[in-house]
């Protein structure tokens, strides 16, 4: 009960959409945005698939960042479309506050990136052709990617504190007039005014829009008035053309985004239009304008995408490119690695064990995905601490597996298939930050638990649903952050010949002895943060645990000392199979060879297969939940 004004505050909203159409239109619309979606997310994923596999593309700044900018695209339409399309055909169905507030954040964090990102290009345009001599070392290949993940930091970051400010308002109001859990609806159906919150959003907003378009807009009359210079009408139509077409796209996007956020109380026909226009016509134009009307696009699409050459002059520029040198011994540097994976197998035990790893891909993937749906979809499971935290560990497990197993199934079909020196460090990021981001969970899962059995009567204050979800984000947050200096440090170095790396994923073992130099500060650091990160996670898991197992040996033997017994006896079973083979490989990161590669093998793929059983399938509520939410029983 609010105590200011007596009424009960909700705990999920239902999204009103588009309330005064009927049913046919309903169809229509949903038909068409259907439609949009996939032309959007196919059209984008083209631009990224030839971006990722084009040699030619891969050393310019310009595909660089329309590579990053396509893939935000297929983010920006995806957190609102599918939600839009099952409003359109289930109307009424409600959305759960956590889903809501989860869902604004991401719509505005990939909306402040596409601002960061339209900037950024257009500075990339005004260096080409301002500066095209001193182009090269202004916008080296390096710059531009520590340009594209300042643009993602930022717009993860930006839109952090009103985001918190709304979400620990009240609100008294169920339904939201909008498509998606927009701030001005929000604000709207607040128990209390928000004046703190929507100043917040409106400084924000103005700050990130204005800014952005000032710089995007000067840019680009810089970039006019060289063009004006040319000496030949056809170079000046050239440039007058693309110029155009890119202040087409900032435009629209940035003139939607103003009549929407700059006063976020504002809704109506009028703000669901706008909204709807920059969250879906903007990401289903980026092909057409940004790319497929781009000679070099179409000539990679046809590369990558049907295997084919435009004309002879292609073989010459991708020959003339050439390996790179490095100045101090006259060794070729890699721009590209070789995956070895396993080498010693034979093509029928590659088979086996391909098929064996596709097994378990598909099981880990399923059962953890039927876990994160009855937590999101049964009412019973969502209000309970130690369910939000499984849910968000089974997502993780998901991306975890996803981040290396795909790849490693294309190297045992067709081993020798070389991967580029960014794909190599992204997938290295990413699975070191989803490795992190695990540890600090089971940390926190093991701190729910103590607290649940040793302090019953305080746990609903202690651990409450927002201190919960504070934990969550935490763990996130520290896991994508916490490695961040050691792959700067491993990608600022050089990669000599032979390129091959003797593992099936980008470790850092395989990367820092394929080195030209060595680099023992670089692998100080690595072992120093995940020996801290290690040993300090689980210190604390097992001083929880044994708090824990001192307090069930309190309990009258019978039944109940023999569940938590067993509980306890299961979690830690999966911290000591985890945390055992991490230790024997990253506290040594330059170890490699075949022990170390079975025992990566196992915790990438066999502790994410066996968290459904252990952590969920064993569990009577979560078997009970997956009954009502997958089968439809009670």
């Amino acid at each position: 009960m609010n105590p200011v004004n007596g009424t009960i505050p909700v705990t999920k909203f239902i999204l009103l959409g588009f309330p005064s159409l009927d049913r046919l239109s309903r169809n229509l619309i949903c038909a068409l945005f259907s439609s949009t979606y996939i032309r959007t997310l196919a059209g984008n994923l083209c631009i990224v698939w030839a971006v990722l596999r084009d040699l030619h593309l891969q050393r310019l700044p310009m595909y660089i960042l329309l590579g990053n900018f396509s893939w935000l695209e297929i983010c920006y339409v995806t957190t609102t479309m599918p939600r839009m399309l099952s409003d359109l055909m289930n109307p009424g169905v409600p959305i759960s506050f956590h889903a809501c507030i989860v869902q604004f954040y991401i719509f505005f964090c990939m909306g402040t990136t596409e601002c960061c990102f339209l900037a950024a290009m257009a500075l990339d345009r005004y260096l080409a052709i301002c500066h095209p001599l001193r182009y090269p070392t202004l916008m080296s290949p390096h710059r531009c990617w520590v340009l594209a993940a300042s643009c993602w930091v930022t717009g993860f970051l930006w839109f952090i504190i009103p985001v918190v400010l709304i979400s620990q308002l009240s609100f008294c109001i169920i339904t939201l007039d909008h498509f998606v859990c927009d701030p001005g609806p929000l604000l709207a159906s607040s128990c209390a005014p928000a004046p703190q919150a929507e100043l917040a959003t409106y400084v924000l907003s103005s700050l990130i829009i204005f800014g952005a378009a000032f710089f995007t807009l000067t840019s680009y009359g810089l970039i006019v008035r060289a063009v004006l210079r040319l000496p030949t009408e056809a170079g000046r139509k050239k440039a007058f053309s693309t110029c155009s077409s890119h202040l087409a796209v900032v435009s629209l996007f940035w003139g939607s985004g103003m009549v929407t956020y700059i006063s976020p109380s504002a809704a109506g026909g009028s703000g669901k239009m706008a909204t709807l226009f920059y969250a879906v016509a903007t990401a289903l134009l980026n092909p057409l304008i940004y790319s497929l009307r781009n000679k070099e696009m179409k000539d990679a699409l046809r590369r990558t995408l049907l295997g084919k050459l435009s004309n002879p002059g292609d073989v010459k520029r991708l020959t003339a490119l050439g390996p790179l040198m490095n100045p101090a011994n006259s060794t070729i540097l890699e721009t590209r690695f070789i995956l070895l994976g396993f080498p010693s197998l034979g093509q029928q035990s590659r088979t086996l064990l391909c098929a064996l790893l596709s097994l378990a891909y598909a099981g880990t993937v399923v059962g953890n995905l039927c876990i994160v749906w009855a937590v999101l979809r049964d009412p019973c499971l969502q209000h309970l601490p130690m369910y939000i935290l499984l849910g968000n560990f089974s997502w993780l497990e998901i991306c975890y597996i996803t981040s290396t197993v795909p790849r490693m199934l294309s190297d045992l079909v067709s081993p020798g298939i070389p991967i580029s020196f960014h794909s190599c460090f992204l997938q290295f990021y990413f699975f070191f930050s989803l490795g992190t981001t695990e540890c600090f969970l089971l940390l926190v899962m093991a701190l729910d638990r103590y607290l649940a059995i040793c302090h019953p009567l305080h746990y609903p204050v202690l651990m409450s649903h927002q201190l919960c979800w504070a934990l969550v984000a935490s763990c996130w947050l520290i896991g994508f952050l916490w490695f961040i200096l050691p792959i700067v440090l491993i990608s600022r170095l050089s990669f000599c010949s032979p390129n091959t790396l003797d593992h099936f994923l980008c470790d850092p073992g395989p990367l820092l002895a394929a080195s030209c130099t060595p680099a023992p500060w670089t692998e100080q650091t690595c072992s120093t943060l995940s020996s801290v990160m290690i040993f300090t996670t689980i210190l604390f898991i097992l001083a929880s645990y044994g708090l824990v197992i001192r307090a069930v040996l309190r309990l009258p033997a019978g039944a109940r000392r023999h569940k938590a017994f067993s509980t306890c006896t299961s979690h830690l079973a999966v911290v000591g199979l985890f945390y055992g083979s991490i230790m024997v490989t990253y506290v040594n990161p330059s170890a490699s060879g075949s022990i170390g590669k079975i025992v990566t093998l196992f915790y990438t793929v066999g502790t994410p297969l066996l968290n459904p059983l252990i952590y969920s399938l064993r569990n009577k509520e979560m078997k009970e939940a997956l009954r009502r939410t997958l089968l439809g029983k009670r």
